[in-house]
């Protein structure tokens, strides 16, 4: 049992694109060709990135700026966000 949750969890981190193999047109294409994607940005780390105008956010968040690390720097994306006049007080 223990050894088919591992083997889950490794497929699907295998399964998502990584940031830092692509360089960022190739990255900024595929999030515009799939209007929201979940990628690897780091050894332990992901993010689900949209594109800037589209409805892939749920109301309250927004598209907002962020950057992310490619195989050429680092890439502009996008990913779903409160915008900073909104934040609880």
């Amino acid at each position: 049992m223990t050894t088919a949750i591992l083997l889950a969890a490794t497929s699907l981190a295998e399964a998502r694109p990584d940031t830092r193999t692509m360089d960022c047109q190739q990255l900024q294409q595929l999030i515009q060709s799939r209007r929201a994607v979940v990628l690897t940005t780091g050894p332990n780390t992901y993010d689900r990135y949209v594109r800037q105008f589209g409805n892939e956010c749920d109301w309250p968040e927004v598209p907002m700026s962020a950057y992310v690390a490619t195989r050429d720097g680092h890439c502009p994306v996008y990913r779903c966000d409160q915008p900073i006049g909104d934040l609880p007080n």
